[in-house]
């Protein structure tokens, strides 16, 4: 298994599947440990960007035994989209082999690799928001003075602050007259017959009315009994007939 730094790894997703990205070099002398050497080829060190730097090209490669993991190569494969088999087939999974040595790719410290690093701190230090000084008026930042939600609020909240509170007597006798039309009220329609502050209001219905809490008149308010007194209907007269004696 060969892990590479992320620079690395950026210049080979670039490079077309066509082109050598490097070389492997493999030296071992009698009674000493191989070495292994990495060195990336011309073609990928051009794929960069005019904003990026030059990345060293040679590198060494420290090879270690896999001990405590048990590491595996897989192949995945996607069936064709254009089949014409009458089952389906489905995603293969197999495994290729198991990983014992793993190798990881290190830079030598020379100048180039001094300066990409040098580079790499440098960006990391800059802070990702900025003030930025505006010669002109930007409409997308424009800022507003006040949301309109919050006015409307306002606007409401001044309304009702206006609507000057009537004698106690005199908004019973219109609560009494709306329920003899009406058992059931919510607060809304209360608050448009009386034209009374809502806080003023609900104090005077919490004495002589109920608040229903369930269907089917759930958010309602109803007279309490004893001040319930709802004309009758009027009931069918009894026709009666003159005879003559």
């Amino acid at each position: 298994m060969l892990t590479v730094p992320k620079y690395i790894a950026n210049r080979w997703d670039k490079a077309p599947g066509n082109i050598e990205v490097g070389k492997l070099k493999i030296s071992k002398t009698p009674g000493t440990k191989a070495t292994v050497s990495l060195t990336l080829s011309e073609s990928v060190l051009c794929l960069k960007e005019p904003e990026e730097e030059n990345i060293p090209r040679d590198h060494r490669l420290d090879v270690s035994t896999v001990t405590r993991q048990t590491l595996g190569v897989f192949s995945h494969i996607t069936p064709s989209s254009d089949s014409d088999s009458v089952v389906p087939e489905t995603e293969k999974l197999s495994l290729e082999g198991r990983i014992v040595q793993k190798l990881e790719c290190r830079p030598y410290a020379d100048k180039t690799y001094m300066h990409l690093k040098l580079e790499s701190i440098r960006k990391a230090s800059q802070p990702i928001r900025q003030v930025q000084q505006l010669d002109r008026i930007v409409q997308n930042f424009k800022p507003v003075s006040d949301h309109k939600h919050n006015i409307e609020y306002e606007e409401k909240k001044k309304a009702e602050g206006k609507k000057a509170r009537d004698d106690k007597d005199a908004v019973l006798e219109m609560l009494f007259a709306a329920f003899e039309k009406h058992q059931y009220y919510n607060l809304k329609d209360l608050v448009r017959i009386t034209r009374q502050p809502v806080t003023y209001l609900k104090e005077i219905l919490k004495e002589v009315c109920n608040y229903n809490i369930k269907n089917p008149y759930k958010n309602t308010w109803e007279l309490k009994p004893e001040y319930r007194h709802y004309k009758q209907p009027p009931s069918d007269a009894t026709s009666t007939t003159k005879t003559d004696d």
